[in-house]
């Protein structure tokens, strides 16, 4: 099984910079998407062969997340059941035969951490959710994190010790998901590849230079660890200031 995920930071603004080009060309099982932009009725996409499942935020041209599956779920969530953290459109869950599978784009910290102290509160809920889900089943979680885990996935992590995404607070939530018993896949099978990045600055050409950051991920149940085929970053894709990562599964 191949799955996709991909923020897209603004999918009508991707349709134009060559992302049907790759949609086609992956021919993923599960292809997810965060940073729609969207509000309900704004694009109607036609995708032979996929289910479509989008959550939009309640302010227009913010956050938003999609799932396209060629794999009909059992049962479709949006959100993950609280009002105070389901306005934005962050969270889609699609109920599969041997797993949950979680997209999510969590909320930035923002300039400043401004909104650090939400983001903690998010964290914890969020990993009560999965908690929750693997009561039931394994989980596989992707999407846009906000957060570089250790060094290793970020060009300047000196610089950048107390920018959104690279807090203390923020890695170690990271880790705490990570010990109640889950697997990075990337890291799992590339545990030292260095300068492998998802996210570039726009502002500072960033890209240009590599200069990048890795905060998208599959996040897998240690109980499908042995499942992973391949993890992948596919830096070679243009259309937004992110890439898409890909994870294949042997199921």
């Amino acid at each position: 099984m191949k799955l996709v995920s991909w923020n897209v930071n603004g999918i009508r603004a991707a349709l134009k910079k060559g992302f049907m080009d790759f949609f086609e060309a992956a021919d993923a099982d599960i292809f997810c998407l965060q940073e729609t932009k969207l509000s309900a009725g704004q694009l109607e996409l036609e995708l032979d062969g996929y289910e479509q499942y989008w959550n939009y935020a309640e302010k227009k041209g913010y956050s938003g997340t999609a799932v396209f599956t060629k794999i009909s779920p059992i049962h479709v969530t949006f959100g993950i059941g609280d009002d105070e953290h389901d306005r934005e459109g962050r969270v889609i869950t699609c109920e599969f035969e041997e797993f949950f599978l979680v997209n999510c784009y969590t909320p930035n910290s923002k300039r400043g951490l401004a909104r650090l102290d939400y983001r903690m509160v998010w964290e914890d809920a969020f990993r009560a959710y999965l908690t929750m889900l693997e009561t039931v089943k394994p989980v596989v979680l992707c999407g846009d994190l906000n957060v570089a885990h250790k060094e290793i996935d970020l060009k300047n992590p000196s610089s950048n010790r107390r920018n959104a995404g690279f807090t203390d607070e923020e890695r170690n939530q990271f880790t705490n998901l990570l010990r109640t018993g889950y697997t990075d896949s990337f890291r799992h099978l590339y545990p030292d590849a260095t300068d492998r990045y998802s996210w570039w600055s726009y502002i500072t050409k960033a890209r240009e230079r590599n200069a990048g950051w890795r905060i998208d991920y599959f996040v897998v149940s240690d109980a499908l660890t042995d499942q992973i085929l391949d993890a992948d970053i596919r830096d070679d894709v243009y259309g937004s200031d992110h890439c898409p990562v890909t994870l294949e599964l042997g199921i």
